[in-house]
């Protein structure tokens, strides 16, 4: 499912509180990153903001996602080796990666049991955890018997 569009002043209000500048960079990217679900690399956001208006450069698009990263606006997703996804659904949920066409899909916090930390072994102490499954998707047969 696809965020509705977020407009414009409700964008800013969000960098002000957070304490942010407000740039059209860091406007442009935290308003795409609202719209989708594809948990977008560097690249597909400047791709999709060159397309809309290009005047930006894949440096500006990577420290405004630095920016909302660092004030909780934007989590940065990491599921395949050397490959960073952003995410503005910030709240705890896991993810599904499909093997065969690399989609991503939400997954809620719920569907997994609670996990204890307290268990790690000695000299560990966890603060946070995220369930990734990989397999195969719908689209590609994960749904076959």
């Amino acid at each position: 499912m696809v965020q509705a569009r977020v407009g414009a002043e409700a964008v800013v209000q969000t960098l002000k509180a957070r304490g942010l500048r407000v740039t059209p960079q860091r406007c442009a990217v935290y308003a795409n990153l609202l719209r989708r679900t594809d948990h977008p690399t560097v690249e597909q956001i400047l791709n999709d903001l060159n397309r809309e208006l290009p005047v930006s450069s894949k440096a500006t698009v990577y420290s405004s996602l630095q920016a909302l990263r660092d004030v909780g606006l934007v989590r940065e997703v990491l599921l395949q080796e050397g490959v960073s996804r952003y995410d503005a659904k910030v709240e705890p949920h896991h993810h599904f990666l499909c093997d065969r066409c690399g989609a991503i899909h939400d997954l809620p916090w719920a569907q997994f049991g609670e996990l204890s930390l307290s268990v790690l072994p000695q000299g560990l102490r966890g603060v946070a955890y995220e369930v990734t499954v990989r397999g195969t998707c719908g689209d590609c047969g994960g749904m076959e018997a």
